[in-house]
């Protein structure tokens, strides 16, 4: 555990590196027991040149999701849908062209997460895409601790496994973890739907340990 006042030089650090001090909240204590679960579509899979067409994201207190206290963004990409793409999330040229400025987008979302740490289903992917739209505006990355629904559920299998048979390989498919858990399957490749889903999980697998 990191030393409280070695965690308040590091704050103090960050909030210097911080170009917009409206978005100090990042680094306040997150309110116990609460995160936030999201998830992003996106124009490909290259975090260096694909960009961000739709977040979903979704407030968990305790062992409750709040989908009333959900975000579903459309985003305004800088550069045209791939066709492979469109077959994945369905989401066309027409559907994201009204959507938001992806600053604007940006600041929605920060808002939203607050200090809260995030959940998700291979979260490294989302958090880096959404870390390459909030960089120029802020000069910092997302500070909030990150949970990966697919490490926790790793971790559930394994124990689960004999001492020798421990370290294989495990399905970590998003059906396969939501229906070993008896978790409903919603529509995949849906921002809002894969944040729901990836929530559920986590609060299963909390449950679990």
């Amino acid at each position: 555990m990191t030393p409280r006042w070695l965690g308040g030089l590091r704050r103090r650090w960050m909030l210097q590196h911080l170009a917009d001090a409206r978005f100090s909240f990042m680094y306040d204590a997150p309110p116990e027991n609460e995160w936030v679960t999201l998830d992003c579509e996106t124009t490909g899979l290259d975090p260096r040149r694909d960009r961000i067409i739709s977040i979903g994201a979704v407030r968990i207190v305790g062992n409750r999701l709040l989908t009333s206290q959900r975000l579903e963004l459309l985003v305004r990409p800088e550069r045209a849908l791939k066709s492979e793409s469109v077959l994945v999330h369905r989401l066309r040229e027409q559907d994201v062209a009204m959507g938001m400025d992806p600053a604007a987008a940006m600041r929605r979302v920060l808002e939203f997460i607050g200090s809260r740490p995030l959940v998700g289903y291979y979260l490294a992917f989302d958090v880096a895409m959404l870390n390459r739209e909030i960089w120029p505006m802020l000069g910092v990355r997302l500070p909030q601790p990150k949970i990966e629904v697919s490490a926790m559920y790793y971790d559930y299998k394994s124990r689960q496994l004999p001492a020798h048979e421990r370290g294989g390989t495990i399905d970590l498919r998003f059906s396969t973890i939501m229906n070993e858990l008896g978790l409903p399957l919603r529509d995949a490749h849906d921002a809002l739907n894969d944040a729901v889903m990836a929530g559920l999980a986590f609060v299963k697998l909390r449950n679990m340990r």
